[in-house]
């Protein structure tokens, strides 16, 4: 099961916007609720049935809603071609103090073929006085290096103003050049890391396919959240515990912006923390996140309704499809028919106590569930992917009669499929050393595996990163017939 995360907290920051960039955050806030609450309108008066068009419209206005908070200003300059990003990425925060040019090469003439061969791809922060003319000195100081602006977004704060750049630097500029060259023109608390031609989609399209992605599943609330501020922690708790006890500390409904943290009321009454170690949230970013969370809280509950048909070595066929809370009651059926030691090895826990965990284990508020049915419409597998922070769960449970038929397999394959296609570096599942049918469905796939026991639990953590064949996608409507299950 997915482990408890206590609360984060940071000292609060309590001086105020200037004014005019704090009314624009307003006009965009008020713009994203009318644009969503045109949505449920037309769902409430037409039915799910409607067309999707004021879908479409709705989502548009919330993609220029969010832009019109950041002020984007954007220009594409010349097109070059450009190495790929080294395995080190070279995130890191840097000061003034600390940064400097790089040492000159020995060889002028290698240096110079070089530059003219190679560029790189850099994202950079760097924080400037709010008065005429500062842009124009951090422009001109990356002009003199040779240093393309690709794009450019600015996040106003109580003093000063954020600008975020997308660079396209000659190959012997370093990190530390840049650095050095914008603490020269004024910039201050700069912060640098490499960039890859993921980064050169425009910042239109960018977020008008995140909300997009969020209105048609609602599991993809955690994975868009991220993508929109880039690397961060998110860590989703839900209002009343499965397991008893007291929930999360309530969050107004305007949010809360600490630093390096905010937190979010999450559409169930639960809370959304999202963290990151440096680089302090904006305002702008924090605007941005609550219109994807107000947006997934006025669509509700969803999930893609494709289904792929399977038949089984022996014949049966079975249907693999994505199940929420609306199975509930046939996860409990399939719960009392299950033997005391499966139900053991899956919840590591009480038998009595293993229907407690479903509701959270079905909701796509927490990852995504995979259940398998029969012809008869009876569910007898469940494949759960949630969300645990920056790691990644996968959990499976099938039930006796339909064990060691390749339907474990399966599921498994798929969980890991939706996982790699949502970027996680990595899988684990939780499970005992003497579930053999656990342990040989993790090394069916072909992954790097690490094994750590402690006390019988055994933990199997698949590494994403060595190449794989794909599983099918089931976020379609189509159907897939003739396919034997593994």
């Amino acid at each position: 099961m997915s482990r408890d995360i206590c609360d984060v907290t940071r000292a609060k920051n309590g001086r105020p916007v200037h004014a005019g960039r704090r009314d624009a955050v307003r006009l965009a806030a008020l713009l994203t609720t009318a644009a969503v609450t045109g949505v449920v309108t037309h769902l409430l008066a037409h039915g799910s049935g409607a067309s999707s068009l004021p879908v479409a419209t709705a989502l548009a206005a919330v993609a220029a809603t969010l832009l019109v908070a950041t002020g984007v200003r954007a220009r594409w300059t010349r097109r070059h071609g450009h190495a790929p990003p080294s395995s080190d990425t070279g995130a890191r925060p840097r000061s003034p103090e600390g940064a400097g040019q790089s040492e000159p090469d020995s060889d002028p003439a290698e240096a110079v073929t070089r530059r003219r061969t190679e560029s790189v791809l850099w994202r950079m922060r760097t924080t400037v006085k709010d008065e005429p003319g500062s842009l124009a000195a951090l422009c001109t100081a990356l002009a003199g290096l040779g240093v393309d602006i690709l794009s450019l977004q600015t996040h106003p704060l109580a003093e000063g103003t954020v600008d975020e750049f997308l660079l396209r630097a000659p190959g012997d500029v370093d990190g530390d050049g840049l650095v050095g060259a914008v603490a020269a023109a004024g910039g201050t608390r700069t912060w640098i890391e490499r960039a890859d031609t993921h980064d050169l989609v425009d910042a239109p399209t960018r977020v008008l396919g995140l909300a997009t992605r969020t209105a048609l599943d609602a599991a993809e609330l955690p994975l868009a959240l991220r993508q929109l501020l880039g690397r961060c922690t998110i860590r989703q708790r839900p209002g009343t515990p499965a397991t008893g006890g007291r929930g999360p500390s309530p969050v107004p409904v305007e949010g809360v912006l600490e630093e390096t943290v905010m937190r979010l009321r999450a559409p169930e009454g639960g809370v959304i923390t999202v963290e990151r170690p440096y680089l302090p949230f904006t305002p702008t970013e924090f605007a941005r996140a609550r219109a994807l969370v107000e947006l997934d809280a006025r669509l509700g509950p969803r999930v893609p309704a494709g289904h792929d048909v399977l038949t089984l070595p022996e014949g049966d066929a079975i249907t693999v499809r994505r199940a929420d809370t609306g199975d509930l009651r046939a996860a409990r059926e399939m719960h009392e028919r299950c033997s005391a030691r499966t139900l053991s090895m899956r919840y590591h826990g009480p038998v009595g106590d293993a229907d407690r965990y479903l509701n959270h284990l079905l909701s796509p508020r927490y990852g995504r569930t995979l259940a398998v049915q029969t012809a008869s419409g009876r569910i007898v597998g469940l494949g759960h992917l949630l969300w645990d922070g920056d790691e990644t769960e996968v959990a499976l449970l099938v039930e006796d009669d339909w064990q060691r038929r390749g339907i474990g397999g399966e599921l498994l394959s798929r969980l890991v499929a939706m996982a790699a296609e949502a970027n996680c570096e990595s899988v684990y599942a939780v499970t005992q050393a003497s579930n053999t049918g656990m342990v040989a469905a993790m090394r069916s796939l072909g992954l790097p595996l690490d094994y750590q026991i402690e006390e019988g639990t055994l933990v199997i953590t698949a590494r994403l990163d060595a190449p794989r064949p794909a599983a099918p996608h089931l976020s379609g409507t189509g159907e897939r017939g003739d396919t034997s299950a593994r």
